[in-house]
Order: C-alpha cells, then sequence, then structure tokens
C-alpha cells in the first residue's frame, strides 16, 4: 500500500482515538445523502456513532446512499433543506447531537452560474443556520464546517493557500463558500469564544472515490462516458488540482473533531487537508493515471470547452497546520486513491448489490 511518510504509525494510533471519539457519541452529520456525506455516515457506523442525518433526497441515479444503504446505518434520517432554519433548529434538539459534521452544500461550480441565488441560500444562509441552531442546543460541543479549497482569493500562485490567506471566489460557488468561512469566523469570535461548542472549518482539495455521479466532476463524468461507450469530453486539460481520495479528507475532518471533543481551543480554527504536492496534477495527468486501472477510459477536447463558465487554472493547498497539530498526513497516495476509485466502479457496474460491501472493505483497507 502505497502511504506518505509516516502514515502507517499514524493510522495505528488514530484508529483507536477516533473509535474512543465517537463510540456510542450522538452525531449529527448534514448533508449525509450526498458523496461525502455518504462516505462520512459509513465511517462513522462503523466507528459506533449514533449518527442522525439531514439533508436533500439525493440528487442523482443512481448515487452512493441508495447503493450503499446508507440509511440503514444511520439511527435516524432526516429528509430536509437547511435552507429550512425552523425544521433544520427542531432536527438538531431532537438529535441532541455532541458532534455536528456540516457538509450540506450545494457543490458544484458551474450549477452555481446557473442557479447563484440558490447556491448562497444553501451554502452562506444555511450555514447560518447550522450555527443558529447550535447556539440553542447545550449537547453540542464540536462542530466542523466544511468548505473548500476554492475558498481561497485565487491568484493562480504555484505555492499552496494557508488557512491565514485572504479569503475570496469569482464563480458563486467559490464565494459563498467564502462567506461561509466567514460566517463561521464569526460566530466563533461573537458567540463561542468563551464558552459554548468549539468550532472549527475544514478546507479540502478535489476528492476522488466511487459512488460520486454529481454533473460537472471529472471521475462522475469518466463514469457515465464508459458507461455509455462514448469518449469522455474534458474542458481543460491543464487545470491543475489537489486530488485526493474521499477518504483522506473525512480522516482529517475525524481527526479535528476528535480534537475539538477533547476541549482545546487551539484547534477551533480553520484547517486544510490537501494532498502532497507530487499530487496536485492536471486534469490530462489524472486522466492518464486512471486509464492504467480503467481501460476502458477514452477522452477528448470538449468543443464547446471555450464556452464554459471560467473556472480556476491552479489550486494547491499547504497543509502542514493539520500535519502538525493533528499528526494528519495523506494514506493513499493518488496512485492508490485513483486505482481504489476505478475498482469501486467497475465493480459496480457490473454488479450495484456489491456498492456497500467495496465501500466498508476499501474503509478497512484505508484503516488497517
Amino acid at each position: 500500500m502505497a502511504v506518505g511518510s509516516g502514515a502507517v504509525e499514524d493510522m495505528e494510533m488514530s484508529a483507536p482515538t477516533l473509535a474512543g471519539a465517537f463510540a456510542d457519541r450522538p452525531v449529527l452529520v448534514t448533508g449525509h445523502t450526498g458523496f461525502k456525506g455518504s462516505w462520512l455516515a459509513l465511517w462513522l457506523a462503523r466507528l459506533g456513532a449514533r449518527v442522525t442525518g439531514y439533508a436533500l433526497a439525493p440528487d442523482t441515479t443512481p448515487n452512493l446512499f441508495t447503493l450503499s444503504r446508507v440509511q440503514e446505518t444511520v439511527h435516524r434520517h432526516i429528509v430536509a433543506d437547511v435552507r429550512d432554519g425552523a425544521a433544520l433548529a427542531a432536527a438538531v434538539q431532537a438529535a441532541a447531537p455532541e458532534v455536528v459534521f456540516h457538509l450540506a452544500a450545494q457543490p458544484l461550480v458551474r450549477l452555481s452560474y446557473r442557479e447563484p441565488a440558490a447556491t448562497w441560500a444553501t451554502n452562506v444562509m444555511g450555514t447560518v443556520h447550522l450555527l443558529e441552531a447550535v447556539r440553542s442546543c447545550p449537547s453540542v460541543r464540536a462542530v466542523v464546517v466544511v468548505t473548500t479549497d476554492k475558498c481561497y482569493e485565487n491568484r493562480e500562485w504555484p505555492w499552496g493557500y494557508r488557512e491565514n490567506d485572504p479569503l475570496g471566489g469569482a464563480d458563486p460557488y467559490s464565494a459563498s463558500k467564502a462567506g461561509a468561512e466567514l460566517v463561521v469566523q464569526s460566530y466563533r469570535k461573537s458567540y463561542f469564544a468563551a464558552g459554548g461548542p468549539l468550532l472549527a472549518s475544514a478546507r479540502a482539495g478535489n476528492v476522488i472515490g466511487g459512488g460520486d455521479w454529481s454533473d460537472d466532476r471529472l471521475l462522475p463524468d469518466a463514469a457515465r462516458a464508459v458507461a455509455r461507450r462514448q469518449p469522455l469530453l474534458i474542458r481543460n486539460p491543464a487545470a491543475t488540482r489537489p486530488w485526493q481520495h474521499v477518504l483522506e479528507s473525512l480522516h482529517g475532518y475525524l481527526l479535528l473533531a476528535a480534537r475539538l471533543l477533547d476541549g482545546d481551543r487551539t484547534f477551533a480554527d480553520a484547517f486544510n487537508f490537501g494532498p502532497d504536492a507530487a499530487d496536485n496534477l492536471s486534469v490530462a495527468e489524472v486522466l492518464t493515471r486512471l486509464q492504467r486501472h480503467w481501460p476502458e477510459l477514452a477522452w477528448q477536447m470538449d468543443p464547446q470547452a471555450g464556452a464554459a463558465p471560467r473556472e480556476a487554472g491552479f489550486l494547491y493547498l499547504d497543509s502542514s497546520k493539520a500535519r502538525r497539530l493533528l499528526d494528519w498526513t495523506p494514506t493513499w497516495d493518488l496512485a492508490r486513491g485513483l486505482e481504489q476509485t476505478a475498482r469501486w466502479y467497475r465493480a459496480v457496474a457490473e454488479n450495484p448489490s456489491r456498492a456497500r460491501a467495496i465501500a466498508e472493505q476499501q474503509l478497512e483497507q484505508f484503516c488497517r
């Protein structure tokens, strides 16, 4: 298994720590029907947590939540919108969680251009509603709000963004995620500085992994192209991103929440979770590596690429803070992450009923 420096030792230490942190603990996950949220719910179930999920119904067919029967792993499954502040507040009160992971979001750049008002309402006011609900719920001890690497003011520079770099964003998605970060900072300083739950935000790179069927994302688009036996159309082969398997970022969120539960305010802050510099690759490089594990995949330039909305050309995260304070480090390099991703999609294409078993097997391999 390909690992980063010290990753084996880190996982051996962190696995029992995580189990102790979440075993039989009430946890609320917003966005548990999404790609990341479904993987997180499966992992929390493995750790023995009692999970309440609050989210819209899955918005793609197929989807990881349904195929992997995630609803069977949660104690309470609530279908509702984070834009509905009253419904969210009632759900938080009923769940009485000690830990909250806020993943519910409108996560797509191109959709944000088409639906900017809905994107801002979900990503900014949804975060406000969540933190307002938390303010009135004395059981909550730790909150992790998940944003994105795109929350930084993108200057296309060749080094990694650090947590204290300026926030910003040209497209509505990126700008709304920067707005969500400002909401977190405001609530931390205004309401939680002297008491109440410890509040942190987590900024991860471009995640890959089995079970993502979102529109306008590279790996889901590749899976759909292979299923149709057509070449994948790509818009910007030179676009460079910090690619990482979904379990890498989730491991960071879990470690961060565990430290917040310890009561140390050092961790009530923003944290980057990105891959090693060697895995900050262009779209073309990622597809070339993916094809080694997925020979059916072919791609070509999209003839409509010039008409696509603007997206950042280069993104990279400096994750030295998470490495230093949380002892977090990538466990699977991109080669292993691509291998596991291709394996998941190919196996599920042959037999969709295997989705849950493959997900649990990959969780076991990652944690081992």
